[in-house]
């Protein structure tokens, strides 16, 4: 998959950033036909994709076990579908015990879709302010939204544009920062709020991680990150927001919940 992408990469940018007009040559032809042949569906236990490595030092109100001195957090998938996504293993660990490390990790034969294949991203973390879905809100505060006269007082940080639907605007630039992010509030929009039980205790679970497959873009971009304006490009043909290469559900997110009553009781995916 990588390989893939790197011919790719290749091809646009000798077509002067055009995607439709790239050409290959008869090598990295022969190269793509390999890779598009597929192969076997491997038999046994296979290596998991590393998705994401976050440590306390860098995000201190991360959720991690209690009465644990874990200060990293590593969160990898299997690479094919369990049914609809990726399955997710967290390992809570002490980074200072970590002293034997791999030169060269494990990596699966083979893969069901370059989606699910991370590519290698360094994060700078923000921390923001944002509020529950408009869904999870009663029904007095979503009237409350809905009354621009409300919103008015707040000028000019409002947009006029959203008088029609004050609503939108709490969605769209107060609620829930896109893209990749740990805490915060879940995302609702392919279904309405559900409850997110634990499956062992009955405990409300909190979210833990959204892996996400866009950022902010022209429709969020009030939450664009400080500096990001600074941010490598991505090759062309990628989308101006995938900068993981990650695509979970044909474009949603997979959110990860936790338990806070015990780290051993299994986490909930949700994909929204």
């Amino acid at each position: 998959m990588r390989e893939q992408r790197r011919i790719q990469t290749a091809a646009v940018n000798r077509s002067q950033g055009n995607p439709r007009a790239a050409e290959y040559t008869p090598e990295e032809k022969a190269v793509l036909a390999r890779i598009y042949a597929g192969r076997p569906w491997p038999e046994g236990p296979i290596a998991m994709v590393p998705v994401a490595q976050l440590y306390r030092r860098d995000i201190p109100l991360l959720a991690r076990p209690e009465r644990s001195d874990a200060d990293l957090l590593q969160v990898l998938w299997c690479p094919f579908d369990h049914p609809e996504h990726p399955r997710t293993a967290l390992f809570w660990r002490s980074a200072g015990a970590v002293t034997d490390v791999l030169a060269t990790p494990p990596e699966p034969p083979a893969v069901q879709t370059s989606d699910y294949v991370p590519a290698p991203s360094l994060l700078s973390p923000e921390e923001v302010t944002e509020y529950p879905n408009l869904l999870e809100l009663d029904k007095e505060l979503r009237e409350q939204l809905a009354d621009w006269e409300r919103w008015q007082a707040a000028r000019p940080a409002v947009d006029d544009a959203y008088a029609v639907a004050p609503q939108e605007f709490y969605k769209h630039k107060l609620s829930l920062a896109p893209g990749w992010k740990t805490g915060g509030w879940s995302r609702w929009g392919l279904t309405d709020p559900r409850p997110r039980d634990c499956s062992v205790c009955g405990t409300g679970m909190e979210p833990l991680l959204t892996i996400a497959t866009a950022e902010w873009d022209s429709g969020t971009e009030s939450w664009a990150p400080e500096g990001d304006q600074a941010r490598d490009p991505l090759p062309p043909g990628v989308p101006p927001t995938n900068y993981t290469r990650v695509v979970v559900a044909s474009g949603y997110d997979l959110q990860l919940h936790v338990c806070p009553a015990a780290t051993d009781h299994p986490h909930l995916e949700l994909i929204q």
